[in-house]
């Protein structure tokens, strides 16, 4: 039975996080961050929504009259 030869697979394996290494690199250098963070101010609830200035009321079924 002939023996498995891995004699390749340092290289092969070395190349391969290299490989991994400098796209994942690429990928991040594309990426655009802002140098100083800041928090977006909190504005108070300016839009108003129809449902807001109404008042609904929801109708339990078993309170409605009967329909005959």
């Amino acid at each position: 039975m002939p023996q498995l030869d891995t004699s390749t697979w340092f290289t092969t394996i070395s190349s391969m996080i290299l490989a991994l290494f400098i796209i994942f690199h690429l990928k991040v250098s594309k990426l655009n961050y802002s140098l100083s963070p800041t928090s977006k101010p909190l504005s108070e609830h300016d839009r108003t929504n129809p449902w807001e200035s109404k008042w609904t009321k929801i109708y339990s079924p078993l309170l409605l009259p009967l329909r005959s």
